[in-house]
């Protein structure tokens, strides 16, 4: 098969994998090497799905010898397969590098034969790149489930960041539409991983080589199973304490096969989505606990107001704020507050009390916050009931108003419960 007719096939089975970002390593170029990653992270822009699109995204193979009931490339379905060369990997990356199309490569596979003989293939091709090439660009690469550990060392020695996908929400969601994969052989390699990363950052005096310096990921598929965002925000929770991962990812079902065990959707849930990414933000920057953003009464996210409102609509009893003396941690909870915002806010009070109108230039987005905090003692002007339903319809209000913008935008099949454009924007940002 022609080269090119493999990279048409193996670019798009690679699609489906949201988990490529940026870099977040320093690996600095050689003399007699080319390209060098920044800790900055890669140059990186998104494509109509909102997906980034900024690596050469391609899959090893998309011969699989598993039977994965939500997976494009499962092996009783009838698609056209290929399978690259290290070589050829290799060789495309650095020609479409030095074009200027691409700043690093995201490399995954689907299982050829075994999960060792996959991960033999994929370090062999990373060692080109790195050896022979001397490519010290960013590279991201997939470990394959169910490996030996030797080889997962091996590739962390040679890549950025890796990734383990989990991919279904739990045990019983894998039996259902994953059975030839194991939990465990999911979550070792994953520990094993998170272990080689903390020995590294301890012992990064005494060697050179860099251990997975990028950190590791995982991506979650929402909406083939069940589960309710309380249980996947915990699951993530988890990961990110006990695993020490960088990122995990939340990939909106989409239904491209028919089986019996999987569900039948329209389009993919997208808006859910988007909230739980919000939501993992507000766990990771903003202090928040999936406990206190969900209970077993309130499993799954609101369709209409982020996380943030949605939590202190149901928290009245924590506000109003004054803004001039609540601390750090108590400003990054009120809607409209980001870390950038919070930040700003504890430096400018230092030198007068703060007012509205200054809230406004320092970065808050008055249009959530001003119901939920006070300035100098006193609300807003528009502010004349301190109460749930009044507060929640000016939200719904004010939300709904910027549907008219939204006519081009990613998620505008949801008809009325659209997220807005600066909702889409805040869940990238951080400034919730």
């Amino acid at each position: 098969m022609d080269i090119l007719d493999k990279l048409k096939i193996l670019a798009d089975s690679a699609k489906y994998d949201a988990s490529c970002s940026s870099s977040g390593s320093s690996r600095r170029n050689t003399q007699s090497g080319i390209g060098n990653g920044d800790s900055s992270g890669i140059c990186h822009s998104w494509g109509a799905d909102g997906r980034c699109i900024s690596l050469l995204k391609i899959l090893l193979s998309n011969n699989c010898i598993y039977d994965c009931k939500y997976c494009i490339n499962r092996c009783t379905n009838q698609v056209k397969r290929a399978t690259f060369t290290p070589q050829e990997i290799a060789d495309l990356t650095i020609n479409f590098y030095k074009r200027n199309y691409i700043e690093g490569l995201f490399l995954s596979s689907a299982v050829i034969k075994s999960p060792d003989y996959t991960m033999e293939l994929l370090v062999k091709t990373i060692e080109l790149l790195r050896k022979e090439y001397n490519f010290n660009g960013y590279i991201h690469c997939k470990t394959i489930p169910g490996s030996s550990q030797e080889l997962i060392n091996k590739l962390g020695n040679l890549v950025d960041r890796m990734s383990i996908n989990i991919e279904l929400p739990s045990n019983d969601s894998l039996k259902l539409l994953a059975p030839q994969k194991q939990k465990n052989a999911i979550l070792e390699p994953m520990k094993y991983v998170a272990t080689g990363i903390t020995q590294n950052k301890l012992e990064k005096s005494k060697y050179k080589n860099k251990f997975v310096p990028a950190g590791q990921t995982t991506q979650l598929i929402i909406g083939a199973t069940p589960e309710s965002d309380l249980k996947i925000l915990k699951l993530s929770q988890g990961l990110y304490k006990k695993m020490h991962l960088k990122r995990v990812y939340y990939s909106a079902y989409v239904s491209i096969n028919n089986d019996k065990n999987l569900p039948t959707l329209k389009s993919p849930p997208l808006l859910r989505e988007n909230r739980l990414y919000q939501a993992d933000w507000l766990l990771r920057f903003y202090g928040f606990k999936a406990e206190e953003l969900l209970d077993k009464t309130h499993p799954n996210f609101n369709n209409i107001l982020d996380p943030k409102c949605d939590w202190a609509l149901r928290h009245l009893d924590k506000f109003p704020v004054e803004i001039n003396k609540a601390d750090y941690f108590t400003l990054l909870r009120i809607p409209g507050i980001g870390v950038i915002s919070a930040k700003k806010i504890i430096r400018a009070r230092r030198s007068f009390a703060l007012d509205f109108k200054a809230l406004k230039s320092l970065g808050v987005v008055l249009k959530r916050a001003k119901y939920f905090i006070t300035c100098k003692g006193k609300y807003f002007a528009e502010v004349n009931k301190f109460n749930e339903s009044f507060i929640e319809t000016n939200l719904i209000y004010s939300e709904r108003n910027d549907l008219p913008q939204l006519q081009y935008q990613q998620l505008s099949l949801f008809d009325k419960l659209k997220p807005t454009k600066e909702d889409k924007i805040k869940c990238l940002t951080g400034s919730l």
